[in-house]
């Protein structure tokens, strides 16, 4: 994706599953936002996104997650995270805990479809 943010992609039949690295940060998240919304649209439309190798999560990242989950939900999909110790950190200081499925594992996420 960039520089700072790089990642796999795996298409099952029901979902897709990114395994992302580096740093969520302003500097990556016009791109995330950009190539994450095309593969929404072409599908399928269930995200998991194992944010588990995630350095840094600054705000423009998760405003970037809050978008995906919208644009996922819009298309009848759903958005899942797996995430870090740090990448949590960040999530419950701004309390989306609650509105960002986060999942102990990429297993259980798929089971959760």
């Amino acid at each position: 994706m960039t520089v700072s943010l790089r990642g796999t992609r795996e298409v099952r039949a029901n979902c897709q599953i990114f395994r992302l690295t580096g740093l969520l940060d302003a500097f990556s998240e016009p791109t995330f936002r950009k190539v994450m919304g095309n593969y929404v649209t072409q599908g399928p439309s269930n995200l998991i996104l194992d944010l588990s190798g995630i350095d840094f999560v600054d705000s423009s990242g998760l405003g970037a997650l809050v978008q995906l989950v919208k644009k996922a939900k819009d298309s009848q999909g759903s958005l899942q995270l797996i995430a870090n110790p740090r990448v949590m950190q960040t999530v419950k200081l701004v309390r989306l805990e609650k509105f960002l499925a986060i999942q102990p594992s990429v297993d259980e996420a798929i089971a959760n479809l």
